[in-house]
C-alpha cells in the first residue's frame, strides 16, 4: 500500500465489513492490497474482515494460483436483528450499494461535450 489510510473520526452510514463485501462482489478476484486501498483500510483489518465474512458464511474463497477467488452467499440475512427480521439479505444489501453506484456513475461526466457547428441562417 501506498500509505497509510487518511483517518476518520465520527461516524460513518457503512461498516468497513459492507464496504469490503461491497469491493469483494464489485472484483471477485481483487488482491487485499486492492481492497484495503478501494476501503481506505490497512491490509491487515482487511483480512480480518474477510476472516470474519468467511467465518459466519457470507464469504468463502478458493485459491487460484497466488490469488484468491471469493464467493459472496447472497442469500445470507443480515445480522442486525433489524434487517434481520425484514429477511434482508446480502443481496438485497449490494443491489441497493450497486444501484447507488450506478447512479453516482450515470451523473459523472464521461467526456466534454463536442462544441456543435452552426449553421449558417438560411436567407
Amino acid at each position: 500500500m501506498d500509505g497509510v489510510p487518511e483517518s476518520h473520526s465520527g461516524w460513518t452510514f457503512l461498516t468497513n465489513h459492507a464496504r469490503v463485501l461491497a469491493a469483494i462482489a464489485d472484483n471477485q478476484s481483487a488482491r487485499v492490497r486492492d481492497i484495503a486501498v478501494r476501503c481506505r483500510l490497512t491490509e491487515r483489518a482487511v483480512q480480518k474482515i474477510i476472516a470474519d465474512l468467511e467465518q459466519v458464511g457470507y464469504l468463502s474463497h478458493t485459491r487460484q494460483g497466488r490469488g484468491n477467488i471469493y464467493e459472496i452467499d447472497p442469500t445470507k440475512v443480515l445480522r442486525h436483528p433489524t434487517e434481520a427480521g425484514l429477511g434482508l439479505t446480502v443481496a438485497s444489501l449490494l443491489s441497493l450499494l450497486n444501484l447507488q453506484d450506478q447512479t453516482h456513475r450515470q451523473a459523472l461526466p464521461s467526456e466534454p461535450a463536442q462544441p456543435q457547428p452552426t449553421q449558417a441562417p438560411a436567407n
